[in-house]
């Protein structure tokens, strides 16, 4: 069973446009969609599309429309019950995969419902291979409570992965060595957040062949004490580093229709390989597929099993990032036709 943990979850109304968003005009939507959502909820509604038991654990009231959309995608979860409805984040899409999204900032929790939350999820991780806290924290929840949570798993058994962004992701990597997780999950902006490079640069080298840049800013979170990174990288693919070495696989050919999720989905395919019992390549292969396959769907749609490719994903070991798993020297490329299926 893998737990994901979404503080602050949305409805995700997804509007669908035949042309270019026009700022100030009046626009026609040729689709749209209501979806439960936030990140770690679009973790739990991907592994269960793999069929990976998951549970969603989120703050809802019993009467909150989530629930009822958790419940129509065959979602187990568990709420912490709240006063009010959680947000609903719109995003608009065009044609050529252009995505905006417009986020609501979350419905406030108390201390008591915080302590709640923390309290389901230590029960929960007792019986969990993975916890995973994703997402931005609604008001009234402190900075610091990713951290406080990593803590309070310690000697649980399980791994801990965590996917946020600013003031939380932030306030999380001051707590390293001792609340550093098992597995960290930025994009390029996000690893920039963390060690001061540029985004754009590390995403632009990986998209030129170099990853190297984006390895190296990874490999300083490791040495801090977290077990791997994996950094996605939009259209240009992912980078994986561990303490055994670092690995990059570069995206496949798609038709992009909607990023929303696709990060959300790279993380699931990790879990989804990784909970197979395979190695970081693979869990990286995997990943990449997740996302690029996402990327390729419309709206809020997320991938299953069947959407995933696994074999245009290549993954190579990156120069200096040390020796990987399968013995592998960092010069020699993975083939794809040789690639395990997790």
């Amino acid at each position: 069973m893998i737990v994901t943990l979404t503080a602050n979850p949305s409805v995700d109304r997804t509007v669908e446009l035949g042309g270019p968003l026009e700022r100030g005009a009046v626009l026609r939507a040729t689709g749209s969609t209501d979806d439960p959502g936030g990140k770690g909820v679009n973790v739990a509604r991907a592994l269960a599309a793999s069929g990976v038991p998951a549970l969603a654990v989120l703050p809802a009231a019993d009467d909150d429309p989530i629930l009822g959309g958790l419940r129509a995608h065959g979602i187990e979860f568990a709420a912490v019950p709240i006063h009010g409805c959680v947000r609903t984040n719109i995003t608009v899409t065009e044609p050529d995969g252009t995505t905006t999204k417009i986020n609501e900032a979350g419905h406030p929790l108390d201390g008591r419902t915080v302590e709640a939350l923390l309290s389901e999820i230590r029960t929960r991780a007792a019986h969990a291979e993975w916890v995973v806290l994703s997402g931005s924290l609604p008001p009234g929840v402190p900075t610091d409570w990713y951290a406080t949570v990593v803590l309070a798993l310690a000697g649980s058994g399980c791994r801990v992965a965590v996917d946020t962004s600013d003031a939380p992701l932030l306030a999380l990597s001051g707590g390293f060595p001792g609340a550093a997780p098992d597995l960290v999950k930025p994009n390029s902006e996000e690893l920039a957040q963390l060690t001061g490079a540029d985004g754009d640069a590390l995403e632009a080298a990986a998209r030129a062949g170099d990853p190297r840049p984006a390895t190296i800013a990874a490999r300083g979170l490791v040495e801090k004490g977290v077990g791997s990174v994996l950094v996605t990288l939009g259209a240009a693919g992912a980078v994986l580093v561990d303490a055994s070495g670092a690995w990059f696989a570069a995206a496949p050919p798609v038709t992009a229709r909607s990023t929303v999720g696709a990060g959300d989905s790279a993380l699931a395919g990790y879990l989804v390989a990784h909970r197979a019992g395979a190695g970081a390549a693979r869990c990286l292969q995997s990943a990449v597929a997740y996302g690029s396959a996402a990327a390729s769907l419309p709206g809020t749609t997320l991938p299953s099993a069947s959407d995933v490719a696994l074999d245009p994903v290549e993954v190579r070991p990156v120069p200096g990032g040390g020796p990987d798993r399968t013995g592998t020297t960092p010069d020699t490329p993975v083939p794809a036709h040789t690639k395990e299926r997790p």
